[in-house]
Formats: structure tokens, C-alpha cells, sequence
């Protein structure tokens, strides 16, 4: 056997300015960060069992110059929210003389900005980490590793290491049953990252990570992480029935909450197998109202329906929606904000990701944009000084509608989902709709939501967010009386609001400071050409 190998993994920190970094919300409950990084100790899965391996997460923890010291090698993944800090690591590493080997999502599709590491593994990992390890104990210490795309049988992915992360430190943990989605949005990446074709496991495999995660004494929240939970339905219809026993035999020591598709709501028997299976949550990609929209940016599935009233058949099976929308489509009508404000409030999703259009590298939307001479220089560089999210630095490119008619229609639509009585008013109409009959109500022992309770939790809440106050307490006087199943999952998006409602007024801020430059910028002359 060659000699161990000492491994630091570090999970570089998020931008701070951002709209997943709901850390109030966790603070709330004692944790410190929403999620684990799964990849992370899904690859940790992949190493020889003699090497010894330390995580740090840089969202939940410092990582130290005796962590370093420590270390043979540094290896470090992530996305594209964490570059900054991504890449100051990989600095950080070398300055300390250590070698260091990078991947993820960012590194996959921008692995020109990752050149300064000593070695890059590009692509899913699982194929490939194999080569890389027999390089490295070769004595070999430079390499890329490119695994071939969409090629991974994900039924040999490895146990993650869930031993490697503090259960303590975060609000939910995530589990990944499939890779990939069906469909062809011209703006995503996912596609372009883990193709069309979902790939899952087996639900022998799900029900065993599962089954660690519950002897580790772990309890609560389950996140499924993938990108479309229901884009394999036929595999998924063999899993929940299984996933619904295993439950049973453990009196429901989990809640799961996953992403999918809209075209959910055309299938009531999985609706059904989903309540069965203990899902509250769902977070689904709307982008706009406008069918125009959803033809150009070929998100085909959203067209030919009442997205409204999807949205209300999934509230019928006691299940929740979160909502992703864009602006800055090419195909925009003038001041399309209010069309969007409007569907928002018909929907009663409390909690909206309203994001600028962003180009990110690899897409379609990318590539056109880049044929179209639209696309801007150092398009996927993520700058320290900028440190934000599409909420504050989308539209990455030439639009066509005029950026700051873009950028007033998105003040408009954060400054009125975000006030408090709009939150609020929400919150009350998705009770209204959430059937939680049948249904457990109390959380397992051990979960940390526990501690967000009822009536405690929204005077915590409104002892930090005074201006709530009012409409809060009226919300949950309200859902108390009439749908007290409901009640902990509204003081649960109440307590998200901690996050959202400040943030929403600081991209506001920033969003008027780019309004400003515009107006301040000299005016582009216009000169006739010679006839």
C-alpha cells in the first residue's frame, strides 16, 4: 500500500450578498448555514480508504493555517456563487507550498479560470477521480481530467461521507437522486452539465444514504437536491412507495423537500406518492408570466397551462411552492413588472427568487448571446469587489429592451413581493390552500426546527423585524384558527423573511446605484453614415 495521503477539503464561502445565504433564518434554530456540501463528501466517498481526509466548510468555520499545515494535498469544489473565494484559496494553498486539486460546477464550465491549480478534474467525478489518484501517487503532480459527458452510471456513485460533517452546523441536508432534466431552457446549465437524460439511483441506494443519515441520529429536514426531481417519473414511481414504508418502519424521522418541473401538477398519482412520501416543499422554475418568454427561452413546459393553478394543485397535496422568476428576457414587453407582480400574488408563493437574467457559461443562451456580439467581457468572472448574486449583477450582456427599463420593472417586482404586507398577505392565502389533512403534525426529536416553535418563533421574528409586526401576528392569529396543520410551515417562511426582507432592500440599493450610473453616463451619439 502506498503511504496515506493527508487531504484538507474546503467548501469555499458563498458570496455573502446573496439570496440563498439565508443565515438569519438559521440563526433562528442554532444553526449556522442552510446545507452541507454534498459534493464535497460525495467525492471525500471516492478517495482511498487510507487517506486521511478533513473537511472545512468555509460557510460554517475558518479554515486555519495549521489546517493547511497539516495537509499533503488541498482539494476544493464548488459553484459559481463561490468564486471569489475559490480562487483565493487556491492562492492561499500555494503560498502555503501546497498542491492543489479543483472541481465542481464553476470548474467544469469555466475551467480557463482555474488554471492556476495544479490539477483540474472537469465533469463528473466518479469516473474519473480513479485516474487522478493513480497520477498522484505516481509522483505526478500537474493534471487535468476530463470525464466524458452524461456518461456516469449514477447506480456506482459512492456512499457520501456524512461522517465528515457536523450535523449541528446547518439547517437541512441534501441527498442526490437523480442527474440531469428533460428539458431545453436556453438559459440553464444543467443540461449542459448532466444532460437530458435523468440518471438515478436505485432506491436500494437512497434508502442506505438514508439510512446513514438516520444512524448518524440525524433528524428533520431532507433536501432532494436534484435539479428535477420528477424527470425520470418511472424510476421515481418505483422509489416512493419505498421511501413512504421506510418512513413508516421509523416513525417519519424525516421531511423532504426537492425541485421540479411545473408539469408536477399534471400528475395526481404522484402528487399523492410525494404526500405519502412526507414532501412539503417544492421549488419550481417559473421565470415569467409571459408565454412569449417561456417559447423564446424554450421552457416549453410552463406554456399551454394556468400556472396559477398548477401552483394551487400542488397546495392540495399539503405541499408548498417556492418559485424561481427571470427578468430581462429579449422578449419583455414594456414594463412588464406589474404582469409579474400579478401572477405572484394570484400564485400565493410566499417566497419568489426574482433574479436578473444572467449568461451563464456553457448555456445556449450563452453561446447565442456570444454569435449575437452581445455577450459582455469576462462574462462567467465573478469579481471580489462585486460579491453578489444574478439579484445584483444579472444581465450580463447587451439587452435588448433598455437596461433600465429592465432594472426599474425588477425594483418594482422585489419592492412589492418583499413588503411586509404583500409577505404576509401571501402567507395567509397559501394556508388557506395548504391541505396538511392526513398528515403528521409534530417534527421528530432532534430536529432542530423544534426550537423555531409557534408563538415564540414569530415574537422572535418580530422582535428583529419590528416593521412585521403587525401583518405577521395577523397571519398567524389567522392560520392558528383555521389551518393549525399549516402553522409551523408559515412560521417556517416567516422566519425565511428574516433573510429576504433585508435582503430584498439591499438589492434595491444596488439596483438604484446602477440606475444611477446609467442616468449619470454621457448619451450615446448617434451619427447618420454618408449616404
Amino acid at each position: 500500500m502506498t503511504s496515506p495521503c493527508r487531504v484538507l477539503m474546503i467548501y469555499p464561502k458563498f458570496v455573502p450578498d446573496s439570496f440563498w445565504n439565508y443565515t438569519e433564518a438559521c440563526e433562528l434554530v442554532g444553526a449556522k448555514y442552510p446545507a452541507a456540501p454534498l459534493g464535497l463528501i460525495t467525492v471525500a466517498a471516492m478517495l482511498p480508504k487510507h487517506w486521511e481526509i478533513r473537511l472545512v466548510n468555509r460557510n460554517t468555520e475558518p479554515s486555519t493555517d495549521a489546517d493547511l499545515d497539516w495537509a499533503d494535498l488541498v482539494m476544493l469544489g464548488g459553484m459559481l456563487n463561490q468564486q471569489p473565494d475559490f480562487l483565493h484559496l487556491i492562492d492561499l494553498a500555494h503560498r502555503h507550498g501546497k498542491p492543489v486539486c479543483v472541481g465542481g460546477p464553476d470548474v467544469s464550465s469555466s475551467p480557463h479560470l482555474y488554471a492556476a491549480a495544479d490539477f483540474q478534474v472537469i465533469g463528473e467525478a466518479e469516473h474519473i477521480i480513479a485516474e487522478f489518484i493513480a497520477a498522484w501517487e505516481r509522483g505526478e503532480r500537474k493534471g487535468v481530467f476530463t470525464a466524458e459527458k452524461f456518461k456516469i452510471d449514477v447506480t456506482v456513485s459512492p456512499m457520501p461521507r456524512y461522517d465528515l460533517i457536523k450535523f449541528d452546523h446547518y439547517l437541512f441536508i441534501g441527498v442526490q437522486y437523480s442527474r440531469g432534466c428533460p428539458f431545453t431552457c436556453e438559459f440553464c446549465d444543467i443540461i449542459e452539465l448532466y444532460g437530458r437524460v435523468p440518471r438515478t439511483k436505485t432506491p436500494d441506494q437512497i434508502l442506505a444514504e438514508l439510512q446513514a443519515l438516520y444512524d448518524h441520529g440525524y433528524r428533520g429536514h431532507v433536501d432532494f437536491v436534484d435539479d428535477n426531481f420528477i424527470g425520470n417519473k418511472k424510476n421515481l414511481r418505483i422509489l416512493l412507495p419505498r421511501l413512504k414504508a421506510w418512513l413508516e418502519e421509523r416513525d417519519y424521522p424525516f421531511e423532504f423537500s426537492t425541485e421540479a418541473s411545473i408539469n408536477i401538477a399534471d400528475d395526481s398519482e404522484l402528487l399523492q406518492a410525494m404526500k405519502d412520501a412526507n414532501f412539503f416543499g417544492i421549488f419550481v422554475g417559473i421565470e415569467s408570466p409571459d408565454p412569449e418568454t417561456l417559447v423564446q427561452m424554450k421552457k416549453k413546459q410552463n406554456t399551454r397551462r394556468n400556472i396559477a393553478e398548477s401552483v394551487h394543485k400542488i397546495y392540495d397535496y399539503g405541499m408548498f411552492v417556492t418559485a424561481g422568476f427571470i427578468v430581462g428576457f429579449d422578449t419583455e414587453k414594456v414594463s412588464m413588472a406589474q404582469a409579474m407582480i400579478d401572477f405572484i400574488e394570484e400564485a400565493s408563493i410566499p417566497v419568489c427568487m426574482v433574479g436578473l437574467l444572467y449568461a451563464l457559461p456553457g448555456t445556449q443562451l450563452t453561446r447565442r448571446l456570444a454569435q449575437e456580439g452581445r455577450l459582455h467581457e469576462g462574462h462567467d468572472l465573478m469579481k471580489v469587489e462585486q460579491a453578489g448574486d444574478q439579484c445584483t449583477l444579472g444581465c450580463n450582456f447587451d439587452t435588448k429592451r433598455p437596461l433600465r427599463d429592465i432594472l426599474v420593472d425588477y425594483k418594482a417586482v422585489l419592492g412589492h413581493v418583499y413588503s411586509p404586507a404583500a409577505y404576509a398577505g401571501r402567507l395567509s392565502r397559501l394556508a388557506a390552500m395548504l391541505d396538511r389533512s392526513g398528515r403528521r403534525r409534530d417534527l421528530p426529536n432532534g430536529d432542530v426546527r423544534t426550537k423555531l416553535g409557534g408563538i415564540e418563533g414569530v415574537h422572535k421574528i418580530m422582535r428583529t423585524l419590528p416593521e412585521v409586526r403587525e401583518p405577521f401576528w395577523k397571519t398567524f392569529v389567522e392560520v392558528a384558527k383555521s389551518n393549525p396543520g399549516a402553522l409551523r410551515y408559515i412560521v417556517m417562511l416567516m422566519a425565511l423573511y428574516l433573510h429576504f426582507g433585508p435582503f430584498s432592500k439591499h438589492v434595491i440599493g444596488e439596483i438604484d446605484r446602477r440606475i444611477a450610473e446609467l442616468d449619470a453616463a454621457p448619451p450615446v451619439r448617434v451619427t447618420a453614415l454618408a449616404q
